[in-house]
């Protein structure tokens, strides 16, 4: 398809269409992996229909992601010099194929290797983080979360005010003091205890009173961010905010939801109470290669937003607007967070391609595991939502001035 003027006016606002539509990818480090193989497959049904300059951002009225789904999210909509994305949603595979093995270097020590690691947890973080804080800065630069190219949702925690920090497009207009650098928050978010430090920065209200973060991973209150993106939308309903008008709080039949997850090790059932009963410290903080304390608190925020989505979109028999993709089945190696192996990178790249095979899932919501709920693959769902996203781009731009003004050049 030929690129047309109208391609490169941003996302009118839900007003002008039928719908809300939010992209929310989950935290697990290197597993991002994942969802990043499965972006890349959407993007290119885009592309198919709207041409290969659009991208993501292009599609969403916002994008939420926790840790490493904050990177991504960062990634896909940082403006570069042309005020398009920074990265396209191909690229993000390979970011992480190059990048992840720096990031998460392993252990080089071929002797006592489980010792080694009771010891680093003892005495510090897994990783220091150097790295990845030097990668993020240069690549998102001075960008700072009011000059994303759509609405976007970062979850953090800060531990001096024990209470979650969001990172928030829309509060942001009535909070400046929000206003950090992109790389401040991406480095906050990705901060999982015990394997990154936690970040510390400031920024300025505008009567120049410094406000402090001191920020750990968002996954500890949302490793799935995808309520915490629908409450900020309500939110701004609530408000009275035009761009949302005449959308009811709580009509959930406008929302299409994609909810992309970044595997976990459910079905292996890793740990039992009778083991469990005897842990000290060390074994919560490390047991058989997993940090069980990081896996639970991580696996249940996101379980807990499944399972009230899932049953919210049920019981409204709009089931056909929520898509989550999450393999519950990942075993050993495939199912830790920073195993950047060449051998592990590429066992998480088929991972998220054997997704796309899978028939769509439901939660099933006495044992918590995903089930097959459809004959249609995740990839067949995903090419029916582009489509839909196609006509709803293309329905608010006929109605908005600004889409007007673009189709008449």
């Amino acid at each position: 398809m030929e690129p047309t003027a109208a391609s490169s006016v941003a996302l009118q606002p839900p007003t002008y269409g039928n719908l809300i539509t939010v992209l929310s990818i989950d935290g697990g480090g290197i597993r991002g992996l994942i969802p990043g193989t499965i972006l890349s497959f959407l993007e290119a049904e885009l592309q198919k229909l709207d041409g290969e300059e659009v991208r993501i951002a292009d599609y969403f009225d916002v994008i939420a992601g926790t840790s490493t789904g904050g990177l991504v999210t960062a990634m896909l909509t940082t403006p570069n010099e042309k005020n398009r994305p920074l990265f396209a949603a191909k690229d993000i595979k390979d970011f992480y194929l190059k990048q992840g093995p720096k990031i998460f270097q392993q252990n080089r020590c071929p002797f006592l290797p489980q010792v080694s690691k009771i010891v680093k947890a003892l005495s510090g973080p897994k990783y220091d983080g150097k790295y990845l804080r030097s990668l993020v800065k240069e690549k998102l630069g001075n960008a700072r979360l009011h000059q994303t190219l759509t609405n976007v949702v970062i979850p953090t925690f800060d531990i001096n005010r024990l209470q979650p920090t969001i990172f928030s497009s829309f509060e942001v207009k009535k909070n400046p003091s929000l206003d950090a650098l992109l790389s401040d928050v991406c480095i906050a978010t990705s901060a999982a205890p015990t394997y990154l430090p936690a970040h510390y920065f400031e920024t300025r209200y505008p009567s120049g009173k410094v406000r402090n973060f001191n920020l750990i991973d968002g996954g500890v209150a949302a490793n799935n961010p995808a309520l915490v993106a629908i409450g900020e939308i309500t939110k701004e309903v609530s408000r009275g905010s035009p761009d949302f008008f005449p959308v009811k709080p709580v009509d959930f039949g406008r929302f299409l939801v994609i909810s992309l997850g970044t595997g976990s090790s459910k079905a292996e059932k890793k740990y039992n109470a009778r083991d469990a009963a005897k842990w000290g410290i060390l074994n919560w903080l490390s047991k058989g290669g997993s940090t069980p304390i990081v896996d639970v608190f991580t696996q249940a925020s996101a379980d807990m937003v499944h399972l009230h989505l899932s049953a919210v979109f049920q019981a409204l028999h709009t089931e056909k607007s929520y898509l989550r993709i999450q393999d519950d089945t990942l075993r050993g190696d495939v199912s830790s967070v920073d195993i950047a192996t060449e051998k592990n990178l590429d066992h998480l790249v088929k991972v998220g391609e054997g997704l796309l095979k899978q028939p769509v899932s439901r939660v099933n919501l006495d044992t918590g595991l995903c089930e097959p709920s459809s004959k249609e693959t995740n990839a067949e769902a995903l090419i029916r939502f582009a489509k839909i996203l196609s006509l709803e781009r293309l329905l608010r731009l006929a109605r908005s001035p600004h889409g007007r003004a673009a189709n008449s050049k």
